[in-house]
């Protein structure tokens, strides 16, 4: 079994950045031209689908993606995402993992920015103002096709149309999550450390079983492999840790570690430490140049528990970064730091 870090460096550098087409973060497939052997919806599910021989539905083989019928007509098929907040796409992930018989040639993607509530049978009418970001490409079958895209605009929804048919198991559209922070009053209260927010996960030291972005989704965990968790360390006074680039400066009033499923794996402890740098110096964040704060000092941890952090918080900041700190190694589920964005 490859590691969350092997499979890592096989990808192009924009998958570091946020899927915004996530159904965990909010994303949805609204629309499609058909979807008769596989539903839409899955196009956004996590990971990249899986097979199974021998399940089948009344309308033919199960797959874990999104199908249309063979076409016996002229024209496409077609799938309109919402994404899941406005963004910046640096790049897409159009994986046809286990459609090999059945998966599209080519595809081509559109973008567009709406910013009103629409009805979903509007988004394919003639007001509304698509715009090509991919322009028409070959495709390898149960393969993922990345492709970096230079288009720099803020967008909302995707048209991710396939020629002439087939099956997409999932598209991922990596990009940075755009907020408007003027919006907000000076006291509001946010979740600084929310990907929903732009927060995102930047370095660890370790994510053997799953990935540091996890920690940042919203909800509380699914299951046991939906949050971060490190290998096992027999090293004396090991200490692993991870780096997460705040949403916007803030101050932290408040903290959550949520340790959901992790029962025989939670941490013993742990702690969280502070930082305002430059984005230019992101590079430098485990090196000496860097003066960390703490904000929680070293404090112990229950097993499948929602911890809450108040009255423990030493430095409020404001801070642009911070470093959680697990002692010796294990699983944390979610990381929540509510407080304010300094405007």
């Amino acid at each position: 079994m490859k590691s969350v870090v092997e499979i890592i460096k096989e990808q192009p550098k924009f998958c570091s950045y946020t899927n915004l087409a996530s159904g965990r973060l909010g994303a949805e497939a609204l629309l499609c031209s058909d979807d008769f052997f596989a539903e839409m919806q899955n196009l956004v599910l996590p990971g990249r689908g899986i097979f199974i021989a021998d399940k089948y539905t009344d309308r033919g083989k199960w797959m874990d993606g999104w199908e249309s019928r063979r076409k016996r007509t002229e024209g496409h098929d077609w799938c309109i995402v919402k994404l899941a907040t406005h963004g910046i796409i640096h790049g897409l992930d159009i994986d046809t993992n286990y459609f090999l018989g059945n998966h599209p040639p080519f595809a081509s993607v559109e973008a567009c920015t709406i910013n009103t509530k629409l009805e979903a049978t509007s988004l394919n009418d003639d007001t509304i103002q698509w715009k090509e970001i991919l322009p028409k490409v070959a495709l390898d079958a149960g393969s993922q096709n990345f492709f970096e895209i230079a288009d720099k605009s803020i967008y909302t929804h995707l048209k991710l149309h396939i020629y002439p048919d087939g099956g997409v198991a999932r598209l991922k559209v990596y990009g940075e999550v755009v907020k408007d922070w003027k919006s907000l009053q000076p006291d509001e209260i946010v979740d600084l450390a929310s990907a929903l927010n732009g927060a995102k996960s930047v370095l660890c030291n370790d994510m053997f079983f799953s990935h540091m972005d996890n920690l940042l989704l919203p909800g509380r965990g699914i299951n046991m492999g939906d949050g971060w968790e490190t290998k096992r360390n027999r090293t004396p006074n090991n200490r692993d840790w991870v780096i997460v680039r705040l949403a916007h400066a803030g101050t932290i009033k408040q903290v959550l570690i949520d340790t959901c499923h992790f029962k025989g794996n939670y941490p013993d402890a742990c702690m969280i430490e502070g930082t305002t740098i430059k984005p230019e110096d992101e590079t430098k964040l485990t090196s000496t140049e860097i003066n960390w704060t703490t904000v929680l000092p070293k404090v112990k941890l229950n097993a499948d528990f929602e911890h809450y952090f108040e009255k423990e918080v030493e430095n409020h900041g404001p801070f642009t970064h911070v470093r959680l700190s697990i002692f010796p190694d294990g699983g944390i589920s979610r990381m929540r730091l509510f407080g304010n964005a300094k405007l």
